[in-house]
């Protein structure tokens, strides 16, 4: 473990490469005397996010954004912060979030901010809260955001599968010309009201039932803006190539960027297929495609129980979903298939169930299903139909299924970035609920302390230019993610020999640990340990 010597000396290499360090703006490094600012920040390790080491810096905020930064600030902060022996880096922007779904519940956004995330993407796998159609237009859900004054900031992907679901509904069969105007003309709108991009959740229902040249059709707005395509894939196990080839060929078609929701190879049978999927990638990149992808650092994936069930049997919705597993000519071959499901993770023990939806079941939130099949005294797939029927399909869980080789070198590659994949969480009030998947709480410290420090996977400026700036321009957001000055006042301090994710998937709700101080927008949202009152949060829309 790096102590917090070894990490000032190696990680900065301040007194010996300041000289011919990049400056991190046009400032000269001492200024003079100047009106007080709001904070300022003093003698951190700053890590502007654009990679590299670090260097010894004062920065101060003023009125919201960074207003100066130097080797020695000569002016005085309303508030000061001592960071020395700490690092400084800008707000992390979590390009992968789902933590909208308690920001109404609660807008501490507590497990947002004690990760140092200052700013959430979320619209994320198809789905989003706006869709751009009158009824539900991305204008006015910005608006009850900005309203709600939340700590973090929250910009938002266009759901395609949100879009085709209200517009085509949740039937497996083409969109009709007609059909298909309207929805390129709701993702047209969700941009020019400040979408950041358009997702698809291809696993998922109605999404999956969108067709190559769909999907091609509702990206092609987002060409002109310079905005990306984030897509949860086809297939993340056997027929993840075909999945990634799929991917390319809609970006490629629709001439936009392309983001890869949460690489994996799922299933040790395809833990060697990681270099392909890096070769397709990279090959793509090589000519010409603006290609990324992102990952949470555990080797469990968190989405809902119908998943391990075929897509095919979910056509039509829930009702849909239970009369065919009524139908004795169709139910066995859905059990058949979902069986094979399980097969592949490696067994009933590799899912966990993490919500429900009724009283009677919560002694099964938390458990292995396998396990609390052989509990109950029944047979786990039957166990699993039981759930979701008195949840009404809604049940959520977690699949063990994945290489800890494989996430390091995911992690490392120079295209990948992190995310959470998380909901909001927090250790008491509305948002404790259930037993999450601990990413939503300790993705980005994770990455710190375990990745960084502990494994040394990447290096620490590039583990926060993977968290900053890479994710900031991916939504396209030009005023945050770097620290410089004229930038956005978000930014956190952590101690690089402490920090680390505390959450475990038999005890999520617990915070990490060695996060110092968050600042959003100028506002001190968190300062050792203490939370803000008021949130200072706001609704980003990308022009």
């Amino acid at each position: 473990m790096t102590s917090r010597r070894e990490f000032l000396a190696t990680s900065a290499a301040v007194v010996t490469s300041m000289a011919v360090a990049p400056a991190l703006s046009a400032a000269p490094a001492v200024h003079a005397r100047r009106a007080d600012h709001d904070l300022i920040v003093r003698g951190g390790t700053v890590f502007d996010g654009r990679g590299g080491d670090g260097r010894t810096l004062d920065v101060g905020i003023t009125n919201g954004r960074i207003a100066e930064m130097g080797a020695r600030i000569t002016g005085r902060g309303r508030e000061e912060y001592d960071a020395r022996a700490l690092a400084v880096a800008p707000g992390f922007v979590d390009i992968h979030s789902h933590a909208d779904g308690a920001l109404f519940d609660d807008p501490r956004a507590e497990s947002v901010i004690r990760q140092g995330i200052t700013t959430i993407v979320c619209g994320a796998d198809g789905s989003s809260r706006a869709v751009g159609s009158p009824a539900r237009p991305f204008a006015a859900y910005f608006e009850s955001v900005q309203r709600l004054s939340p700590a973090c900031n929250l910009a938002s992907m266009v759901g395609l599968g949100s879009v085709r679901a209200a517009v085509v509904g949740p039937d497996d069969r083409p969109a009709t010309d007609n059909e298909l105007r309207t929805m390129v003309g709701m993702v047209e709108r969700a941009l020019a009201e400040g979408a950041c991009g358009a997702s698809s959740g291809l696993e998922y229902t109605p999404g999956a039932f969108a067709s190559r040249d769909e999907l091609i059709a509702l990206c092609r707005p987002l060409s002109a803006r310079g905005l990306v395509y984030a897509t949860h894939m086809r297939n993340e196990d056997d027929r993840l190539l075909d999945a990634i080839d799929e991917s390319i060929a809609v970006a490629e078609g629709a001439r936009c960027g392309l983001q890869i929701s949460h690489l994996k190879t799922q299933g040790p049978r395809n833990w060697p297929s990681l270099d392909v999927a890096f070769a397709r990638i990279e090959a793509s990149h090589a000519r010409g495609l603006d290609v990324a992808f992102d990952r949470y650092p555990y080797l469990a994936y968190a989405t809902g129980l119908t998943s391990l069930f075929p897509v095919w049997s979910r056509d039509g919705g829930t009702a849909a979903f239970f009369a065919r597993l009524d139908d004795a000519a169709v139910a066995p071959r859905i059990r058949a298939e979902t069986l094979a499901k399980i097969d592949l993770l490696g067994g009933w023990d590799n899912v966990q169930v993490t919500s429900v939806q009724v009283p009677e079941d919560r002694d099964a939130e938390g458990a292995r299903l396998g396990a609390y099949a052989a509990r109950t005294g029944g047979d786990p797939y039957a166990v699993a139909v039981s759930l979701l029927r008195r949840s009404r399909g809604e049940v959520g869980m977690v699949g063990f299924a994945m290489s800890e080789p494989n996430l390091e070198r995911i992690l490392a590659h120079p295209l990948g970035m992190v995310c959470t994949d998380g909901g909001g969480f927090a250790i008491d009030g509305p948002t404790r609920r259930g037993s999450p998947h601990p990413r939503g709480i300790g993705s980005f410290p994770r990455v710190l302390g375990r990745y960084v420090r502990e494994r040394g996977a990447l290096a620490l400026g590039d583990a926060v230019a993977k968290m900053s700036a890479k994710p900031a321009a991916r939504a396209g957001m030009t005023d945050r993610g770097v620290l410089a000055e004229g930038m956005a006042g978000d930014l956190l301090v952590f101690d690089p020999t402490t920090v680390a994710d505390r959450a475990t998937f038999e005890a999520p709700f617990q915070y990490p640990e060695g996060i110092r101080l968050v600042v959003v927008n100028g506002g001190v949202a968190l300062r050792d340990g203490e939370r803000a009152r008021e949130g200072t949060g706001r609704a980003l829309r990308v022009r």
